[in-house]
C-alpha cells in the first residue's frame, strides 16, 4: 500500500451543496422524507406494515425503570426473527431483531440534513427520540430492545442469527454523525458505554466471537477517530481477523459442529483474507469490506486491502447489474453466481447499493480510482434513487430491471418484485438508509492527503479544503458542463476523474491524464472549464449474462434508461431498437426508432420472418420508473 495515497473525504462541515439535481434530492428528504418516516416509525401512516420500532424503545423505558419502583418484569421468548400481536405478548418486543437500527439511521438523516440547513423543530425532535432512547439503557451500556425487554439473560448469546451488533453498528453511526453536526453528546455518549461492553466482552480473552450481521466493523472505526481510543479500531480488527476461523465461532454457540458451509450468508465460511468471490447476503457483504477497507488503512494492512480488491472486482466485473444493483437473487438476498444477472428475478436491495457506495468510497481514500469512482456513480444515479418515488413517501426494497405486473401477483418465484412502490416494510432498512445517504451525500465528492485533491463526484457546491476552497458549479447530469474554481491556501495537485461513459471531453486549461484522471498543479486561483460529450449510448452485455443474448440497454452520462408501458404500450418483449437509428433526446426523455412485432396467439409455428411495424421507442431513466401507476417496465430491449 502507498501511504502517500492515503486520503480522507471532505467533512459535511466543509461542503455545502449547490445542485440543480441534489439541491432538491436533499430539500424533498428534508421537508418530506425525514417526517414521512419519524411518522412510519410511529406507527402512523395509515394502511402501512406497522414498524413498532418507536413503540419498543418505549416498552424497554419501562423495563429500565422498573426496578427502582420494586416493580419485577416477565421474560418472554428470544426465538424468532419477527414478532407481532399474533406470536407474542402485547408488552413484549414486537418486529424485527434489528429493529431499532431504523431509528438510528433515521437520526442519522436527521444529523446530515440538520448540517445542511438547520431546523428547530427537527433538532428537538430529534432530542427527544435521543432522550427516549438513552432512557432504554441498561446500567452496563448494553441497548437493544429485543433483549433489554424481552430476556436480558440470553444477551450475546445468538450473535449469527440475532442483530445486537448491526444495531449497535446504526447506533454508533447516528452518534457520531449527531455529535458532529450538533455537538451534543448524549447519543454518543451512549454509543461509548456499549461499545466499552462490546470492548470488553469480545477479545482474544473473552468471546471470540463477531457479527452475525455486519456493521460494527466500521462503526467502530468512526468512533476510533472520533474519539483517537485505539480500542475501538482493534476491536473492529479482532471482528474481521476472527470472522470464519476454526473452530466457527457460530458452530460454539449453537453447540454444533459443522463444515462451515452454512456461513456463507455471514460472510464467515473462511477467514476473510482468504475469501476472492462475494458470496451470502449482498448488504451483510458490502458493509463488511467497508470494515475491511477502514482497518485496512487504518492498520496498513497491505494483505486486508488486497482482499478489498479481489471482492470488489469480482462483484463489479462479474455480479452487478448495469443500474449499479448487486445481489441477484431472493434466496439469502445474497449474491449468486459469477454472471447470474436475471433482469426480472433481480432483488438489487436498495441497501446493498447503498453499501457498493460505503465500500467504494473507503477504497478511494486508500487509493484514487476512476472504475471505483464510476461505479458509485452507476450505482447512485440509478438503483439507490430508484429506492423513492418522486414526492418522497413510497419506497422499493427491491429494484428489478425487468417488471410485468400479472408475474409479481400469480407466479410466486417473482412475488419478491414489487410493482408499485410500498408506504412502508416492516423490514424497513432501506428507505431511512436512503435519506441518510442522500443528506449526506457531500461527502462522497471530494478526497484529499497533504498534496493532492481529487474530485471524484460532480455535484455542484462549495468545498473547503485543506488545500483550497473548491466551487463546483455543475449541470453535469443535464449537459455534462462542469465549472470548477479553485482558490489555493498553498501549491497542490488536483486529479479530476473522466467518467468512463465519456468519450470525448474537453478541459480549458492544458492537462495532464492518468489513469482516467486529468491532474492540473495549482499554483494560484484558476477555473477550469470541462465539457464532458453527453449523448445517449447504447450498452452491450457479456455474452454470458444469459438473459441478455440479443439484448442492449441505452444509458446518457451517468443515468440507464428503461422503457415503460405508460409510453411504449403493452407486452414490452414484441419491441426490437434499430441500433442504425440516432438516438434523440427529448427532455428528460430518449427517443429512438424501433419496432414491434405483430403479436401472435398461436403457440407454437413454423418459423417465418416476424412481422413488424415501424414504432417510436420512449425511454426514460430508470430511477424514475413506477411514478405513473402499475405498469411493464424492462431496461433491456431486443436488437
Amino acid at each position: 500500500m502507498d501511504k502517500s495515497l492515503f486520503s480522507n473525504h471532505i467533512s459535511l462541515k466543509n461542503t455545502n451543496i449547490d445542485d440543480e439535481f441534489w439541491s432538491k434530492m436533499q430539500e424533498k428528504v428534508r421537508t418530506k422524507v425525514i417526517p414521512y418516516q419519524y411518522n412510519a416509525l410511529n406507527d402512523k401512516i395509515k394502511n402501512a406494515e406497522k414498524s413498532y420500532c418507536i413503540d419498543n424503545f418505549k416498552k424497554a423505558k419501562k423495563v429500565i425503570e422498573a426496578p427502582k419502583s420494586g416493580i419485577t418484569t416477565p421474560t418472554y421468548p428470544v426465538d424468532k426473527w419477527h414478532y407481532d400481536e399474533n406470536n407474542a405478548d402485547k408488552n413484549a418486543f414486537h418486529g424485527w431483531v434489528f429493529q431499532d437500527s431504523d431509528a438510528y439511521k433515521w437520526l442519522e438523516a436527521v444529523a446530515y440534513s440538520l448540517n445542511n440547513k438547520w431546523d428547530d423543530d427537527l433538532y428537538t425532535c430529534a432530542c427527544e427520540l435521543i432522550d427516549l432512547i438513552c432512557s432504554a439503557q441498561c446500567d452496563n451500556g448494553y441497548l437493544d430492545t429485543l433483549y433489554v425487554i424481552n430476556d436480558q439473560s440470553k444477551i450475546f448469546t445468538n450473535l449469527k442469527n440475532f442483530h445486537e451488533l448491526y444495531c449497535f453498528g446504526h447506533l454508533a453511526e447516528a452518534a457520531v454523525a449527531f455529535y458532529s453536526s450538533t455537538k451534543n453528546e448524549k447519543l454518543l455518549t451512549a454509543a461509548l458505554r456499549f461499545a466499552d461492553l462490546i470492548c470488553d466482552t469480545f477479545n482474544k480473552n473473552g468471546k471470540r466471537g463477531y457479527p452475525g450481521h455486519e456493521i460494527a466493523e466500521l462503526a467502530l472505526v468512526k468512533l476510533y477517530k472520533i474519539t483517537g481510543n485505539e480500542k475501538y479500531l482493534k476491536t473492529a480488527e479482532f471482528f474481521i481477523n476472527e470472522r470464519g476461523t476454526k473452530p466457527y465461532y457460530f458452530d460454539i454457540e449453537q453447540n454444533i459442529k459443522t463444515d462451515g458451509s452454512s456461513y456463507v450468508y455471514n460472510q464467515a465460511h473462511m477467514p476473510i483474507r482468504e475469501q476472492a468471490e462475494a458470496v451470502g447476503h449482498a448488504v451483510r457483504g458490502v458493509y463488511l469490506y467497508s470494515g475491511m477497507a477502514d482497518v485496512a488503512k487504518e492498520t496498513n494492512d497491505e494483505e486486508l486491502y488486497y482482499a478489498c480488491k479481489r471482492l470488489w472486482n469480482n462483484i463489479t466485473t462479474k455480479k452487478m447489474y448495469i443500474t449499479g444493483g448487486i445481489g441477484s437473487t431472493v434466496d439469502g438476498e445474497a449474491f449468486s453466481f459469477d454472471y447470474d444477472l436475471p433482469n426480472d428475478l433481480a432483488y438489487c436491495e436498495t441497501c446493498a447499493s447503498i453499501g457498493l457506495m460505503f465500500f467504494g468510497m473507503r477504497m478511494l481514500e486508500i487509493a484514487p480510482n476512476s472504475q471505483i469512482a464510476d461505479t458509485m456513480e452507476r450505482a447512485l444515479y440509478n438503483t439507490i434513487l430508484a429506492g423513492m418515488n418522486d414526492e418522497g413517501d413510497r419506497f422499493f426494497y427491491v429494484n428489478p430491471l425487468e417488471v410485468l405486473p400479472e408475474a409479481s401477483k400469480k407466479d410466486s418465484r417473482k412475488r419478491h418484485i414489487k410493482t408499485v412502490r410500498q408506504k412502508w416494510f416492516g423490514c424497513a432498512c432501506c428507505p431511512p438508509n436512503l435519506a441518510r445517504l442522500i443528506s449526506s451525500i457531500g461527502e462522497y465528492c471530494i478526497t484529499e492527503n497533504e498534496n493532492a485533491t481529487y474530485i471524484h463526484q460532480f455535484i455542484g457546491g462549495k468545498f473547503k479544503t485543506n488545500s483550497a476552497d473548491i466551487s463546483i458549479a455543475s449541470s453535469y447530469t443535464s449537459n455534462g458542463l462542469v465549472s470548477i474554481e479553485v482558490n489555493p491556501h498553498k501549491p497542490f495537485t488536483l486529479g479530476i476523474r473522466i467518467p468512463a461513459w465519456c468519450n470525448n471531453y474537453n478541459f480549458s486549461q492544458g492537462t495532464n491524464i492518468k489513469n482516467d484522471y486529468a491532474y492540473f498543479d495549482i499554483t494560484e486561483r484558476i477555473t477550469i472549464n470541462i465539457k464532458f460529450d453527453i449523448e445517449p449510448k447504447i450498452i452491450a452485455c457479456s455474452n454470458l449474462v444469459r438473459e441478455n443474448i440479443g439484448k442492449v440497454a441505452v444509458t446518457r452520462g451517468p443515468f440507464v434508461y428503461c422503457l415503460e408501458e405508460a409510453d411504449n404500450g403493452k407486452n414490452l418483449q414484441m419491441l426490437r431498437i434499430n441500433t442504425n437509428s440516432p438516438l434523440k433526446i427529448d427532455n428528460k426523455k430518449i427517443i429512438a426508432n424501433g419496432f414491434r412485432q405483430k403479436q401472435n396467439d398461436k403457440l407454437y409455428f413454423e418459423f417465418k420472418t416476424p412481422c413488424e411495424t415501424e414504432t417510436e421507442l420512449i425511454f426514460i431513466p430508470y430511477y424514475k420508473w413506477g411514478n405513473r401507476g402499475e405498469n411493464e417496465m424492462t431496461v433491456y430491449i431486443r436488437y
